[in-house]
């Protein structure tokens, strides 16, 4: 049956939700991320090697891949049998699509040709075969120097033990794998009242660390040597450690666990090989480098603290004889901060009250009182309110423009449409005669990114106390702020400036930790708009529901919404294809170029990685000659965690891989490319979010169930303007992914702070 058939039995026949569903294990964020990059529910991708989930005693294991809570992230469960040494494959992570042959069961354009096709070439003469044997052996001698001086592949010239390390840490830097997660379950944490404001922060510049020495890194070059670890580990090694990596690798081996993707196995077997049998599982070293590693883990599902209890558990999973007592003196040696917060009502006068302990790193601990101090002072330093209610009588935006008009920080909720709003509130700023900033998480209209404004590539600039040059700012996306990047924002805003916060909070949230806007809706410390603008149209009607947990039955006569059912992961593909090259761009108008794909995950037959190969072949087929890509290959360029820019390959020189975003152009380093650049025809959720495009072709392949929720639903959907296909091939999972899988709870204290900051500052005298 052709897929233009298939579209039209299946335009009116969306899929109903099931009745009262059983509530299906939530995953956590993707990539998370990503995700997104960062990114639950299924098996965590293990190291290299390792496919299993761990269940022996920390040191009984040398393989790469444990995992004690038996959990990963959705980036990965689309591919848990996935080789660590593989192409990177989350938002950060490089692809090698054009090497890898096109999905089986794919479209016959998208098959890579045959042996037939070999045997139908003509003969050539003894001169050309010379020519073209001389050709093949400058192309092996090529290959061979570019090996011996690139660097080692992981598995290609290390084995052991030290072939997994590598394997493993290049896994997590580039994004193919992402580390493991230990607090999925972690529960929503209470909150610790200061007790009182404290004082503005001055904006922080963002210091860049200092690139180590050549002397450094040869110097932990040599303890890695005599560990049995692999010397390409070094210059990450002196990145993360600082001027004295060498020094304190040597008297504390567990310090490798700074290291991206080094895992504790991995890190105990480098410190038995240079402490031998001093290297025991109740070393206090080895304690205080877990916990820092469990904390950096949690961080990476979006917590900013924990409680205690759980990171004692956590340590006892992993060997340590003693958890409390080594949380107790890792606290009192500073490497971790702890807050109690009290838990329920102020108790009774002579009571006490019950609290809760959290352990947390200082950064983000003071990233997120910094935020928390920024946003009240905005809030109670604005005196100048103004009458607009000449801009607010018409016109969309009308209470968003009253509210901001006589505040210092307001909240703004809705869908897309909703976003008309802020603009028409900037329109009457600007007829105010104010300075205003329109500020997004992916490049739009009219907007800079939240990035380029705080690195001052765009924007207003900054001033002599190098603050904004702004009277108003608008901060589209807001879910997507972590908190780090939200402190460094408010902290930029000028004192007596207006700051409005919008977004729709039922996408997904930030890639990095902290639940910004989650947690200052939840504060109510500052008035909130909500919109009342619904999107328009089936796919409009369609995204509203699932937001409330209903996968609605719509009325699509213009086939605006459509469902594809397939079976296997190979017809998804096939299916998936066709609808990008031949029946969306036929049905609708819509070229190819403005369709985006989009699928949970990464790995697996049905990931990015077979679509993107798949869709190459199909759009763009060519060598890949400038590392694996063409010019003219559709990418997304992810400069770091969380952001996925899309681009388009142009050409590559020595300088590197030249792209260009939307008329921007980006030169990526030839050492970066890898690390930082993948093919775009289809991404993930949390590389989508923020953008929309004309049609959107999602792909639920039947492994990606475990990876559905319903703010994944949710914005995977939301992504498309005129035109929806779903490649449907998971059954029930999806209207009980929409009815009962909720986002899991990140534990932060922003919200407790604010509350606290807001209480204190009504109890000031007049």
């Amino acid at each position: 049956m052709s897929t233009d058939r298939q579209a039209a039995q299946a335009a009116s026949a969306a899929p109903t939700p099931a009745p009262d569903p059983d509530p299906v294990e939530p995953p956590g964020a993707e990539g998370s991320p990503s995700g997104e990059a960062g990114s639950t529910g299924a098996a965590e991708p293990q190291g290299a090697g390792e496919a299993g989930r761990r269940t022996e005693p920390p040191l009984s294991e040398t393989g790469a891949g444990e995992n004690p809570a038996g959990t990963g992230t959705d980036e990965g469960a689309a591919d848990p049998g996935a080789v660590a040494a593989e192409a990177p494959e989350d938002g950060s992570g490089a692809a090698r699509e054009a090497s890898e042959p096109a999905v089986p069961g794919g479209s016959d354009e998208a098959a890579a040709p045959g042996g037939s096709a070999e045997a139908a070439q003509p003969v050539v003469s003894e001169a050309a075969a010379e020519l073209a044997a001389q050709k093949v052996e400058r192309e092996r001698i090529a290959r061979r120097k570019a090996e011996r001086q690139g660097p080692v592949e992981a598995g290609a010239k290390l084995s052991g033990r030290a072939a997994d390390l590598l394997a493993a840490v290049r896994a997590v830097e580039s994004g193919e794998k992402p580390s493991p997660v230990y607090f999925d379950e972690a529960p929503t944490a209470p909150r610790r009242a200061p007790e009182a404001p404290a004082a503005p922060r001055t904006p922080r510049p963002a210091a860049a660390a200092p690139a180590p020495t050549a002397a450094g890194v040869e110097g932990v070059r040599a303890v890695l040597a005599r560990g049995g670890a692999p010397e390409a580990l070094a210059l990450p090694a002196a990145t993360a450690l600082g001027e004295d990596a060498a020094e304190q690798l040597a008297h504390d081996p567990w310090r490798l666990l700074a290291v991206a993707g080094v895992r504790p196995t991995q890190a105990d077997g480098f410190a038995r090989a240079l402490l031998g049998q001093d290297a025991g599982p109740g070393d206090e070293r080895r304690a205080a480098s877990l916990l820092g590693w469990l904390l950096e883990q949690a961080a990476l599902k979006g917590h900013t603290a924990l409680e205690a209890p759980t990171l004692e558990a956590a340590l006892a999973q992993y060997g340590v004889p003693d958890p409390a007592e080594s949380l107790e003196q890792a606290i009192g040696e500073g490497a971790v901060l702890v807050f109690q917060e009290p838990l329920g009502p102020p108790a009774a006068e002579g009571e006490e009250q019950p609290v809760r302990v959290l352990v947390g790193l200082e950064g983000y601990a003071l990233a997120e009182e910094s935020l928390a101090d920024g946003l009240a002072r905005l809030a109670n330093t604005f005196a100048d309110p103004a009458d607009w209610e000449k801009a607010a009588t018409a016109g969309p935006g009308a209470d968003l423009i009253r509210a901001v008009s006589g505040h210092g920080l307001v909240t703004h909720t809705g869908g897309e449409a909703a976003r008309a709003e802020p603009l028409a509130l900037l329109a009457a700023a600007r007829d105010q005669g104010l300075r205003v900033c329109l500020a997004a998480h992916t490049p739009a209209h009219g907007a800079v990114t939240v990035a380029d404004l705080l690195s001052g590539a765009a924007g207003p600039g900054r001033d002599a106390d190098g603050q904004f040059a702004v009277d108003l700012l608008v901060v589209l996306d807001a879910p997507q702020l972590d908190v780090e990047t939200a402190a460094a924002l408010v902290e930029s805003v000028p004192d007596g400036a207006r700051l409005v916060l919008s977004g729709d909070p039922g996408v997904l949230g930030s890639a990095g930790p902290g639940r910004v806007f989650a947690d200052v809706l939840a504060a109510r410390a500052c008035p909130q708009l909500v919109s009342r603008t619904p999107d328009p149209g089936p796919i409009g009607e369609l995204v509203s529901g699932i937001g409330i947990g209903e996968l609605h039955q719509v009325d699509a006569p213009g086939k605006e919404v459509v469902i594809v059912p397939v079976q296997a992961a190979g017809e998804a593909v096939h299916r998936a294809v066709q609808l990008v090259a031949e029946s969306v761009p036929r049905a609708f108008g819509i070229p190819a170029d403005a369709v985006q794909v989009i699928t949970p995950g990464h790995g697996g037959p049905a990931g990015t990685r077979a679509l993107n190969a798949a869709l190459k072949e199909r759009l763009n087929p060519g060598p890949g000659r400038f590392g694996g890509f063409d010019p003219g290959d559709r990418v997304v360029h992810v400069p770091s965690p969380g952001r996925a820019v899309p681009a388009r390959v142009v050409s590559a020189d020595a300088q590197g891989l030249h792209l260009d975003a939307a008329g921007a152009p980006i030169v990526v380093a030839k050492e970066r490319v890898e690390s930082q650049v993948r093919h775009g025809w289809a991404v993930t959720a949390h590389q989508a979010v923020g953008a929309r495009w004309p049609a959107a072709v999602v792909v639920l392949p039947k492994d990606a169930e475990q990876a559905l929720s319903r703010d994944w639903v949710y914005t995977a959907f939301g992504r498309a303007e005129r035109h929806l296909s779903v490649v449907h091939g998971v059954d029930q999972a999806l209207p009980q992914a929409v009815a009962g899988v909720l986002p899991k709870p990140r534990t932060t204290r922003l919200t407790g702070l604010l509350r606290a900051l807001a209480a204190a500052a009504r109890e000031q005298p007049e």
